[in-house]
């Protein structure tokens, strides 16, 4: 496991393990077989996937990046890859829900640079222009080596109530990095009652994007902290690369390996260990639903790639409750 010198970059891990259940339904009636939909373009030619990677590679060096995705679907991805999108690509034999597959792929970068700064990317989420994107990102990665005893996530100011989505209550101001204000985070709600999330909409709290920059040696500190027993796996793993057993004790971790997410069984408990940036100017959404990707379509002017008539009803726009969100198409 060599690497070329590329100090002073972040490194890119990229999540692709999942296997699209919430939205597998639209893409049976649409492809006529199931596809992650990682792996699907829903505007354009490129996946998902792709344009995550093709981020990644904007602000981190490839062989710097580390792919996650599930070893069944080692063939789907590796037609999309091209040969040269990534630097390490993992093939995790089992989905043991969030919280493994970040820390999965932060083992490897951990036994081969622990000093780092790290990026975590969805593969499943849109963003909309990727230029603005990329900018909040890079302020992201200034504040996290800035406050390397937290882990800096970026939210984004809702219109509109989402019970799916984690919502972030932050507190008070920490530094500036960039032209970005970091903030504390008072308060962190997965998957909210509505209730809970109508009463974060009026204290002006953001969604969680699953956006996360930190420093390799905190979020593996927090890691033992709130899921000892999954971390003693990943330990025996990293000691393990590199040599004849890796693969064997891969397999061997995961075969009993307890599921634990990554946002409820570690974010929300450790919110004095976190901090919040809004993403500014971008467009985000969390295609777990056909509804939201007509809807972001719309919003940019853009063609879906699938037949609006694979949609369960007549297409009808997510109504905002409140226009916080400084979005506008064009900007």
């Amino acid at each position: 496991m060599t690497q070329r010198n590329s100090k002073g970059s972040p490194w890119s891990i990229i999540l692709a393990g999942g296997e699209g259940t919430r939205l597998g339904y639209f893409v049976q009636r649409w492809l006529g077989r199931q596809r992650p939909k990682q792996f699907c373009a829903f505007v354009g030619t490129r996946s998902m996937l792709q344009h995550t990677l093709d981020r990644a590679a904007r602000l981190a060096p490839v062989e710097r990046s580390v792919l996650v995705i599930a070893r069944t679907h080692r063939q789907e991805a590796m037609m999309q890859l091209d040969g040269g999108r990534v630097g390490t690509i993992l093939l995790q034999p089992a989905n043991r829900d969030t919280a493994a597959g970040v820390f999965l792929p932060l083992t490897y970068v951990r036994a081969r640079d622990p000093r780092a700064t790290v990026v975590i990317y969805p593969s499943d989420h849109f963003v909309y222009p990727e230029d603005q994107f990329l900018d909040n990102v890079r302020d992201a990665i200034l504040a996290a080596e800035r406050l390397a005893n937290r882990i800096v996530l970026l939210g984004v100011a809702p219109d509109r109530l989402e019970p799916d989505y984690g919502w972030i209550l932050p507190g008070r101001r920490i530094v500036h990095s960039g032209a970005k204000q970091i903030r504390t985070v008072l308060k962190f709600l997965e998957k909210p009652t509505a209730q809970q999330a109508d009463a974060a909409l009026s204290d002006n709290a953001l969604w969680n994007t699953l956006v996360v920059t930190a420093k390799v040696n905190m979020l593996w500190k927090l890691g033992q902290q709130c899921f000892p027993d999954l971390m003693e796996r990943f330990e025996r793993l990293r000691r393990a690369i590199g040599t004849a057993e890796e693969i064997r004790v891969l397999d061997e971790i995961y075969r009993d390996m307890p599921e634990k997410n990554f946002s409820s069984d570690l974010l929300q408990q450790v919110p004095d260990r976190i901090a919040v940036t809004e993403l500014t100017n971008v467009l985000w959404s969390d295609w777990g639903r056909p509804e939201r990707i007509t809807e972001a379509l719309r919003r940019i002017s853009r063609i879906p790639a699938f037949p609006l008539e694979t949609l369960n009803s007549p297409f009808a726009p997510i109504a905002p409750i409140r226009n916080r969100n400084r979005f506008a198409a064009g900007s």
